[in-house]
């Protein structure tokens, strides 16, 4: 039986894949609501708007895959568990970052995106895209403007949270895993 003074010998050995995993797929998810800051919304609002709302929807749909599922939903998961694993492992320096990355993930990242994006999206798929360009103009305005600001947050948190996971992977102590 281990000692509750000892780290667990075999958390110490996972810490530090669970570690690199936690911080690729943060790393990962930051990158995509990245490139929708500096390119992807830049291109939408500088095109004919009727096309913009075309190429969203089109977007939104497309981006239930496995590939986003894997960074979007399991980030949250793999900072956490990683936390806990650093607990057990000793090196609570390291397993607090991860802790509180995985929290302001879920909180910033995670539920603004489930909270304001998706419904903001969903909203926009349901849109029939007008033959007028001012009525689509008026439309993808009223869209594309706070979608921003909501995703200039989630990009800022999830920033903030890779910048976390990369400083608990500098903080390992490798005697302990």
């Amino acid at each position: 039986m281990t000692h509750i003074s000892q780290p667990h010998p075999r958390m110490a050995l996972l810490l530090l894949p669970m570690s690199l995993l936690a911080l690729l797929s943060t790393g990962a998810i930051f990158g995509f609501f990245y490139a929708w800051v500096c390119s992807t919304m830049w291109g939408l609002d500088a095109t004919d708007p009727r096309t913009a709302i075309e190429a969203m929807q089109a977007m939104n749909a497309s981006v239930r895959n496995p590939v986003f599922f894997t960074a979007f939903f399991l980030t949250p998961a793999f900072l956490g568990l990683t936390a806990v694993i650093g607990l057990l492992a000793r090196q609570k320096r390291p397993a607090l970052l991860l802790g509180l990355a995985a929290a302001l993930y879920f909180t910033g990242a995670f539920l603004v995106t489930a909270l304001v994006n998706v419904p903001m999206n969903e909203a926009l798929g349901q849109t029939a895209v007008p033959l007028d360009e001012g009525t689509a103009q008026e439309i993808w305005s009223a869209y594309s403007t706070p979608w921003q600001f909501w995703n200039t947050l989630r990009t800022i948190v999830s920033g903030a949270c890779l910048l976390l996971a990369g400083t608990a992977l500098l903080l390992i102590k490798p005697e302990a895993s």
